[in-house]
């Protein structure tokens, strides 16, 4: 009987935020109905130390497309703003496709990242919205291997996904770049703002191989 009753109660939970974000993704990737994904043992909110229930990898052809589902609120209504869902964002993030000695260890080195900004957002209440930047300090590249030039990020509007209206509130995507230390140097200094960086870069993907434009 109680085996049932548990059936029951999980038939039962309110996935209608988690619905939406898959919803857009599969307006974006109407064949990739089984991406990649990337789950947490123990959530959150029951003590894990990981903010995003998941992250979903498309296949974008020359590049891995990344989404969270965790920044918005993705089960039942629990904040006061009927306007915004959760934080009222989610991430993406572009990986360059390349001949990495370890792809799968590359692409959880991503997901780790993205664990990473939302714990800032998770515990100190940070929005990350599109044109800003994120300076780490660090030297050493982000990718697995710490070899790449590439230590912090900007951020855009994710070109693809549209901002989405959910049944707990709106939804814009932050896609984050990633760029060099010389980078955001230069944006710090005031020599060029985020838009210009970006416009120097023509593109949205981030390359772990490629010199910096500073």
């Amino acid at each position: 009987m109680g085996l049932f009753e548990n059936e029951k109660e999980e038939e039962e939970i309110n996935t209608s935020g988690w619905d939406a974000i898959t919803e857009e993704c599969e307006r974006v990737y109407p064949e990739q109905t089984n991406p990649k994904h990337y789950v947490i043992l123990i959530k959150w909110r029951l003590g894990g130390d990981s903010p995003l229930d998941g992250i979903s990898v498309y296949d974008g052809g020359a590049y891995w497309h990344f989404v969270t589902y965790g920044l918005s609120e993705l089960y039942e209504k629990e904040s006061e703003d009927e306007e915004i869902s959760g934080y009222g964002m989610e991430f993406t993030f572009k990986l360059k496709k390349e001949n990495y000695a370890d792809e799968e260890a590359e692409l959880q080195c991503v997901c780790g990242i993205l664990q990473s900004i939302s714990r800032i957002t998770f515990t100190k209440g940070e929005v990350f919205n599109a044109y800003e930047y994120v300076y780490t300090g660090q030297t050493q590249g982000i990718d697995a291997e710490m070899q790449s030039n590439i230590t912090g990020f900007i951020t855009i509007p994710d070109k693809e996904f549209q901002s989405i209206r959910t049944p707990n509130g709106t939804v814009d995507f932050v896609e984050f770049i990633g760029v060099t230390n010389a980078e955001l140097l230069a944006i710090r200094n005031g020599e060029l703002d985020v838009n210009g960086l970006y416009e120097k870069l023509g593109s949205d993907v981030t390359d772990y191989h490629r010199e910096s434009v500073c």
